[in-house]
Formats: C-alpha cells, sequence, structure tokens
C-alpha cells in the first residue's frame, strides 16, 4: 500500500465520519434520506473524486472538475425524488438539499479539502438543527422535511 492509497482511505474515511453526523439526526427524525442515504451520498462523492484525481496522476486524461460538475448533476436527480406534492404544499426540499450539500462535502473531502468539507458540516448541522428549532419557535411554521 502506498502513500496515495493511505490519502485514498483517509479522505473516504472522512466523508464517511462527516455523513454520519449529518445524516444521524435525519434518520432521528424519520426523514426519508436518514443515515444510510447521507453516508453513501458523502462516500460516493468522494468516491468519484478520489478515482478523478488517481486517474488524472496516472494519464492526465482526467478532469476533477468534471466529475465534480457530474455529482452535482447526478444527486440533484436523487434529491428530486425526496420532493413530493400533495395539493398546495411541497414537502422534502430540505431533506433534497441536505442530501445536495452532504455530496459537496464528499467531494471536498474526497478532494483532500478537509477544512471546507468539516466547516460545510458544521454549518450545514447549524442550519438543520439550530436553525429548525428558530423558525419552529418564532414563525410557527411547519417542518417541510
Amino acid at each position: 500500500m502506498n502513500e496515495l492509497d493511505i490519502t485514498s482511505i483517509v479522505n473516504l474515511l472522512v466523508a464517511f465520519f462527516l455523513g454520519i453526523l449529518i445524516g444521524l439526526p435525519r434518520e432521528r427524525e424519520g426523514k426519508v434520506a436518514g443515515l444510510r442515504t447521507h453516508v453513501l451520498v458523502a462516500v460516493g462523492s468522494a468516491l468519484f473524486m478520489v478515482i478523478s484525481e488517481q486517474m488524472m496522476l496516472k494519464s492526465g486524461a482526467a478532469d476533477p472538475g468534471r466529475i465534480a460538475s457530474g455529482i452535482v448533476t447526478g444527486i440533484g436527480f436523487l434529491g428530486a425524488g425526496c420532493i413530493m406534492q400533495g395539493g398546495s404544499s411541497v414537502r422534502g426540499m430540505t431533506t433534497a438539499a441536505s442530501i445536495w450539500i452532504t455530496a459537496a462535502i464528499g467531494v471536498a473531502a474526497g478532494a483532500g479539502m478537509y477544512v471546507p468539507a468539516v466547516s460545510g458540516t458544521i454549518i450545514t448541522l447549524i442550519t438543520l438543527q439550530v436553525l429548525r428549532w428558530t423558525e419552529k419557535k418564532f414563525f410557527k411554521t411547519k417542518d417541510e422535511g
């Protein structure tokens, strides 16, 4: 096992643990996309970045920016599956957004950009937990998932 392999494993493990941090509260709240979904999105995004970077090092043929762009597009379809319309209400927007940001965190972790990955996770957790409490307390909004 060489240094590149070890770095790749570390990047995937960072994505794994950050995906857990985001997915656990979503699972506890009974959301459609919970723990496993968020972990898989984070690790899958990280793996695409790891593969892309290794392909670039081996052949110079891969473009990590294009891979990241493809991840953003693909995750949009996954998020769209979480959005449901019932009459005049739409549910699942926050779940779709949490999947989207988890993919971005996975991309950052896969690229070895740990500070943005961890910072993005912290901001995501604050948004999902603290702002949810704030909305309920001060705006009496429904939880839209």
